[in-house]
Formats: C-alpha cells, structure tokens, sequence
C-alpha cells in the first residue's frame, strides 16, 4: 500500500504566527486569557493550555491583564475597545483574515452594502460581519432577501472557502440582483494557504484510492478538504487522530492520500502515517 502525502497541508503561516504569538505571552506573562480558542484544533488548545492560556468565551469573563485574540480575529470595532479596556492585547489574527476585516471596513465606509460568503456561525465571519457596522450580511446561499436592492453592493468571502464555491455564489448572486446595482466591488478574500492545500489535495485525490483528511471536526478549512476530496469521487475520511484509523477502510486499498487542515500539528500527521505504514 502506497502512501503518499499532498504536496500542501497542515500548519500554515497565519496558524503558526498565531501559535508562536501565545507560547511568547504566556512565557513571558505566566497566564493568559484566550478570546476564544487560538485555532479550531483541540490539541493545539490542550498544549497552550499546559502553558498557562486559558479559553474564556467573551470579553465579560477576562479577570486578568493580558488578553489574547485567536486567529479567527475580534471584529475591528471589538478589538479597538479590547485595546482601550486592557492592559495588555495579544493579537495573533491572521493577516488574511485583518485583510477581510478592513476590506469591510473600507466597503462600509464607501455606502456600500456587504455581502459575506460563508458560514454564519463561525468566529471568523462573526468578526469580519462585525467590521462592517451594520451594513454587512452572511450567506451561504445566493437567495438573499434583502431589506431593498442594494445600489452599492460588496461581496466578500469567508478566508477559508473554496474558490469554487465562492464563484458560483458570486455567479448566483449576480444573476438576481446586477440589474439593480450601480456599483459592484468583489474582493477574494480567500486565503493562499487555503487555495493551495485544496489544490494538492484535489490532485492528489485524482490518484488515489482513499483519501485520510487529518484534523478537527470543527475546522471550517478541514471539512472543506474533506468535502472537495469526497466531491472528486474517492472514499474520503476525516480523523482527528491516529486512533480513529479503522484497518478496513483500505482493505483492497493500494493508494492512500494524506492531507490535513491548515490547523492540524505536524506530529498528529505524523501518528497518522506511522500508523498507516504499520497497516501497510
């Protein structure tokens, strides 16, 4: 059985800056409070804990001086108050996702009315909505019942998106409400790290007889890996760990694709391949 890994995946720039930031604070701080956990991976979060950063849910529960932002952002309104009422702000936001935030920000500014592809119940869209100020909307479907047709219309993306979604969306959307507007400003606020690990993982896919997607069920950009590795036609699983490898998945199997999450730790991916090479 051949295993082989795609050419792009785990860790990206914007995870691992993030993590690099917190292990500095709670090194140089002791403890420290997280606005939520620093990236949706749950080893990730029981290693930080271990190092003194603790998880808390909203700004009412922080008791101590120094505060952290995950990844996933705080909204620009949110973090410049975060800023004012804390001694000490740890902002380890991706860079990709401060883009779409001031991307919004900007739009807003401008008049124009906010479209934002992706899931509403993520962080990150929660913040990116939140730097609109009231002008923005979350869609995962085309079908928009807006208040009345905007004139001035922006569309943004969740970072984590596949591009292919994210055009169809635009495509949709366009076909119900160009007639109306007078100005119309798209803005791919996709993330490379997340176009290129769906890319390698498409063509890796194409290759293989089953494909592992390593990561945490509630990573957005590893059930979007897993859904574009499904959507090629080979038999796909999303696993956490090394331990939820069940030896019948690849009986008969004699190509194995690995890819995983851009929030996924090297040494989760690497139990994983022991393990298959011990199944081989």
């Amino acid at each position: 059985m051949q295993i082989e890994r795609a050419r792009e995946m785990g860790f990206c720039f914007g995870v691992r800056r993030a993590i690099k930031l917190l292990e500095q604070a709670a090194q140089k701080h002791g403890t420290i409070e997280s606005l939520g956990a620093v990236v949706h991976n749950k080893q990730v979060v029981n290693r930080l804990a271990e190092l003194g950063v603790k998880v808390i849910n909203n700004t009412e529960q922080i008791k101590g001086n120094v505060v952290a932002v995950p990844s996933h952002g705080l909204g620009l309104p949110m973090l410049e108050k975060l800023k004012l009422d804390v001694p000490a702000v740890v902002d380890a936001t991706c860079p990709f996702v401060r883009r779409a935030q001031v991307s919004a920000r900007k739009l807003a500014h401008a008049g124009f009315q906010i479209v934002i592809f992706g899931d509403a119940e993520h962080s990150e869209v929660k913040a990116i909505l939140n730097s609109c100020e009231g002008h923005g909307i979350v869609a995962a479907e085309a079908n928009i019942a807006f208040s009345e047709p905007p004139k001035r219309l922006g569309v943004l993306s969740q970072t984590t998106q596949s591009t292919e979604r994210f055009g169809w969306f635009v495509k949709e959307l366009l076909d119900k409400v160009l007639s109306n507007v007078d100005e119309l400003r798209i803005i791919n606020t996709i993330c490379d790290a997340t176009k290129e690990r769906q890319t390698a993982a498409r063509e890796l896919s194409s290759r293989s007889d089953i494909m592992l997607v390593v990561g945490d069920v509630n990573s957005s950009n590893t059930r979007r890996l897993a859904e574009l590795c499904s959507g090629v036609g080979v038999e796909t699983h999303l696993v956490e760990s090394a331990d939820q490898l069940d030896a019948v998945w690849f009986k008969n199997k004699k190509h194995v694709g690995v890819t995983a999450g851009a929030s996924t730790p090297d040494d989760t991916i690497d139990l994983v391949i022991r393990k298959l090479q011990n199944l081989a």
